[in-house]
């Protein structure tokens, strides 16, 4: 599968710092990647759409995130191997497709090929690879062929189930409570009450056919890949294991990342599958998360026909720390609007203060667990001192040139 074109990435002079980031399983900062680049590339893994209602806002904040973190390994001298899918058949994209009486590979091209124009709009750096469940279904049915022959996967009449219990350290990568992951598995596309199951929390590997959904036929029967082995084996298949960071929003740290982490682990025999699991925050409208389920949806595509800058819709994402849950208003797009235009008439003065002060400033906020509202700050002052210099004081004519470059590689903002 194709992703998206990427967008042009300045050189700077000298090299960012290390980028430490807050790894939910550990509650901790750590270090990413935790060794010099000449050891390899930075590898990372991020979950991708289920495309039946692309591009949101939710969805556009976790991306931008994970584009800081290739802007900031890029800069400290990593090369990187970013892998993200697209989950191209799935439950809720075939239940959207059959309420609204419309095809699911169609829908599924349809949400894939406008989330890539957001991704391309916003200036979201491409995956290194870009893969469909429905294509990596080769490596999903290897994959389980691999458990049910270790005995950590078992059938259920033709389903295949994940035995949780077969890797020792489930439950380390979310650190939830156990008393809450049966009820939380079932609220996030689980079936714990299922008959048959070793354990409520086992998790489905292969689904066999079902009257009116798609399949295929496989060394494992007629059917579909589940939704976690799917990423586990995109990522084996693409980065290996004991990759850098595997990503995604806080909703994914269960049962997503951690049945899909079980799974490498069990297979591989290597742990951790990741070295730091980092979660972004969800982002809300009057007063709910904003999610498909609920209809309360801002989207990028619909922002960009109204006429808004997608730097401005970036500016205003970049506003907010990935960590966090903020609420969308539309006093957060104006106040970015607002930004864009100051920094654009900072950075036209030919009579600007240095700026590499900024620079520095702005590395050392990035590499802070990514405190992108650091940076715009810092930003923020160096265009009201470039703003206020008054005709014919000492200058930098450099200045506004390596000013606008550092906005554009560290934060993605073209100026």
């Amino acid at each position: 599968m194709d992703a998206w074109p990427t967008s042009h990435l300045p050189k700077l002079p000298g090299h960012g710092h290390t980028l430490r980031l807050h790894d939910t399983s550990t509650a901790a900062l750590a270090a990413t990647p935790a060794r010099p680049a000449a050891d390899g590339p930075a590898r990372i893994y991020v979950c991708g759409i289920t495309p039946y209602d692309a591009t949101h806002l939710g969805h556009a904040a976790t991306y931008l995130a994970f584009d800081l973190v290739q802007r900031a390994w890029l800069d400290a001298g990593y090369d990187v191997r970013y892998v993200q899918n697209v989950t191209d058949v799935d439950d809720p994209l075939l239940e959207r497709a059959e309420r609204d009486q419309d095809d699911w590979q169609v829908l599924a091209m349809r949400e894939t090929a406008l989330f890539r124009e957001d991704m391309t709009a916003l200036r979201i750096l491409p995956p290194y690879r870009y893969i469909g469940a429905v294509e990596s279904i080769p490596l999903v049915v290897a994959l389980v062929q691999r458990l049910l022959e270790s005995g950590a996967a078992y059938r259920v009449d033709q389903d295949v189930y994940f035995d949780v219990h077969a890797e020792p350290g489930f439950g380390s990568v979310s650190g939830l409570e156990p008393a809450l992951r049966e009820a939380v598995f079932g609220e996030r596309g689980g079936d714990p009450q299922r008959p048959g199951k070793r354990h409520p929390l086992d998790c489905l590997l292969w689904q066999a056919e079902r009257p009116g959904e798609p399949s295929w036929e496989t060394s494992l029967g007629k059917g579909r890949p589940g939704w976690h082995i799917e990423c586990a084996a995109i990522a084996l298949e693409y980065l290996g294991s004991g990759i850098d960071v595997q990503g995604g929003g806080s909703d994914l740290a269960f049962p997503h990342h951690e049945m899909g982490a079980a799974e490498a682990q069990v297979v591989t025999g290597e742990r951790p599958f990741a070295h730091t699991y980092v979660h972004t925050g969800m982002v809300g409208l009057d007063g709910e998360k904003m999610s498909k389920s609920r209809g309360n949806l801002v989207f990028v595509s619909k922002l960009r026909v109204a006429g808004h800058d997608p730097m401005a819709i970036r500016l205003a994402l970049l506003a907010h720390h990935y960590r966090g849950d903020w609420e969308w208003t539309a006093q957060d797009l104006e106040r970015a609007e607002a930004r864009l235009e100051h920094w654009r008439r900072a950075v036209s003065r030919p009579d600007a203060p240095a700026a590499d002060a900024l620079l520095a400033l702005l590395r050392e906020r990035l590499a802070d667990d990514l405190d992108a509202p650091g940076a715009l700050a810092a930003m923020d002052a160096w265009a009201e001192s470039a703003l206020a210099v008054p005709a014919g004081e000492p200058t930098d004519s450099g200045a506004p040139g390596l000013a606008a470059r550092a906005v554009d590689a560290l934060l993605g903002v073209a100026l």
